[in-house]
């Protein structure tokens, strides 16, 4: 186990192999787990780090610090802490916000990003998301049993679905701040103005339109766009073999 302390919180890290960095970013609520099909596959020849963000997994639950300013920052100070050099870093669902926006903010540290099912501007069309948060206020459990599966392709076991709500239960409350402002976060009017490149993978199945994605990709300069078959919006977990090949892919533009 390793530890790291960033801004006064302590993150839990895991630090696998050598070559060029790879930083992976968890989605909301999970941990660094879910990257478990992706580390052995890149280790080899990469080195490959994959952190709890504040609030989540291993990691301390502080109830400030739970926005964008709070992640990015710590991402930041974890990437000079582990003397990471121009990482590429690849987030999933809002980690990929949250690596977008490390790259908009830090391009000095970061030599690329790949967002998978990236959210970005999607909850601002959604006419009834802060339902969702009412929900989680009043009935964490019912709420997250409800909406969970749906993250998955209807074959996949209900298993995966239960680890990750179990995931999700096991995190601080307080990252549910986070919806308050994804509710109005829209990158598109940066996304121009990216001076790293930002690549795109996305479910084909998943319920964050894959236009999420091609939008993003159109505005980002050189982007390119891949589309996972078969897969909801968690493809690096639900199909890892086309996922990381996709992500080879990427990762060698």
């Amino acid at each position: 186990m390793a530890y790291a302390n960033v801004n006064g919180t302590t993150l839990y890290y895991e630090d696998e192999g050598t070559g060029p960095a790879l930083l992976f970013l968890h989605g909301w609520g999970t941990s660094g787990r879910v990257w478990g099909a992706q580390l052995p596959a890149f280790a080899p020849d990469h080195r490959v780090v994959t952190v709890d963000w504040r609030g989540c997994g291993r990691s301390d639950r502080p109830a400030a610090g739970n926005d964008i300013d709070g992640v990015v920052g710590d991402l930041a100070e974890l990437i000079g802490t582990l003397g990471l050099e121009r990482t590429v870093v690849v987030g999933s669902s809002i980690g990929a916000a949250f690596a977008v926006e490390l790259a908009l903010r830090h391009p000095e540290l970061v030599a690329g990003v790949v967002s998978v099912d990236g959210s970005a501007h999607w909850l601002t069309l959604v006419p009834d998301a802060s339902d969702l948060v009412d929900g989680l206020r009043d009935d964490r459990a019912g709420t997250l049993a409800g909406w969970v599966p749906g993250w998955f392709r209807p074959d996949t076991s209900p298993l995966l679905a239960d680890w990750t709500i179990r995931q999700i239960l096991d995190s601080g409350v307080f990252i549910d701040r986070q919806f308050d402002q994804a509710l109005t976060y829209d990158p598109r009017p940066a996304l121009p103005g990216l001076r790293v490149p930002v690549h795109y993978i996305h479910g084909e199945l998943s319920h964050i339109p894959v236009a999420i994605s091609r939008e993003c990709a159109e505005l980002s300069p050189g982007a390119e766009l891949r589309v996972i078959a078969g897969a909801a919006h968690m493809p690096h977990q639900e199909r890892p073999a086309a996922f990381n090949a996709a992500l080879r892919d990427l990762l060698a533009a």
